[in-house]
């Protein structure tokens, strides 16, 4: 059996599919639904159950799933960079990582787990995934990875374990996510509403209004990543996971102006000074080690990717992938 917590979340449920795709059925989800609309990422797809998370880590520590489990992948967190609750962030990110290697690790089950870009902070020492204990992040959420990522390497589980820091995710099954859903997903019900894109202008003289630069990565080439890491057991580490290419919020509006055929407005807004100083104004991933790792990848470009999400999903009226 695969768990697969944050199963029916937005990379979750991306990864049931490819799971599905690919012939696996045997799989269990460890979610919330509470009263979202994030049920609907599970509809069409198949896994053999859907357990609470608090459930399924007072069963695992009981040993009640004894030799069941084959893999582990560890999705399931509070993703909002905003939120301050860090005793929280503290427990659900943090914590029950632990208690989920710790299974692992004793039982020898595979186990692949979510960090975050948001490890690296401002940038300022670059996005060497090789980089951990020395980084500084900007928020409880990022620290919270950063905490798991070094409890890893404390206990010298680095070359058992497999840690993905995603960088800019987007793509279909994200629409539960509210204010933490991707830019892409925004862009278009902005244009939708009012027919324009309203961006951040630049909080520094060194980048334009519109020409900061993250590293935007389509779902769908996660999950197949994500794919080879769970078949090849001798893939392990910190593994940086984005495109390996920076490119610019204008570059994501006139892309998603161009999928939706509509001539680019683009109105650029004041940055709120609740984020101005911990605003990332460029971040890349740094994919050597992914190259080394011996995983295959060719990643869509920004406007493919966008024109696929966009024309195949968005447009036909938010579909689930």
């Amino acid at each position: 059996m695969v768990v697969i917590t944050g199963g029916a979340g937005f990379i979750g449920s991306g990864f049931l599919r490819k799971c599905n795709d690919e012939g696996v059925f045997d799989i269990l989800i460890v979610d919330y639904l509470r009263d979202e609309n994030k049920w609907k990422n599970l509809v069409g797809k198949q896994f053999t159950d859907i357990v609470h998370p608090d459930t399924f880590r007072e069963k695992l520590l009981s040993g009640s799933y004894g030799q069941n489990i084959e893999a582990i992948i560890h999705l399931g967190a509070c993703s909002a960079t905003t939120e301050r609750n860090a005793d929280y962030l503290l427990d659900n990110n943090y914590r029950y990582s632990v208690d989920l290697a710790t299974f692992a690790h004793k039982n020898t089950v595979r186990f692949i787990y979510a960090s975050s870009a948001a490890t690296y902070g401002l940038g300022e020492q670059g996005y060497s995934d090789s980089l951990c204990r020395t980084l500084r992040p900007l928020n409880m959420y990022g620290y919270s990875k950063l905490l798991f990522d070094t409890w890893v390497l404390n206990n010298n589980l680095q070359n058992e374990f497999i840690g993905i820091r995603y960088f800019n995710v987007f793509g279909p099954n994200e629409y539960h996510k509210n204010a933490m859903a991707s830019m892409v997903v925004k862009a278009f019900r902005q244009i939708q509403e009012t027919g324009q894109i309203r961006l951040f202008k630049s909080n520094t003289p060194e980048f334009a209004d519109g020409c900061q630069m993250r590293d935007f990565i389509y779902v769908k080439d996660v999950c197949n990543v994500m794919w080879q890491m769970l078949g090849n057991s001798q893939i392990s580490g910190i593994l940086n996971l984005g495109t390996g290419k920076s490119r610019t919020w204008n570059d994501l509006a006139e892309s998603v102006f161009k999928a939706m055929n509509r001539e680019p407005i683009i109105e650029y807004i004041e940055m709120p000074n609740s984020i101005r100083s911990q605003y990332q104004n460029f971040t890349e991933a740094d994919l050597t080690n992914l190259q080394d790792s011996g995983i295959t990848y060719t990643f869509q470009t920004l406007e493919e990717s966008i024109e696929d999400y966009v024309v195949s999903y968005l447009m036909q009226g938010e579909l689930y992938w």
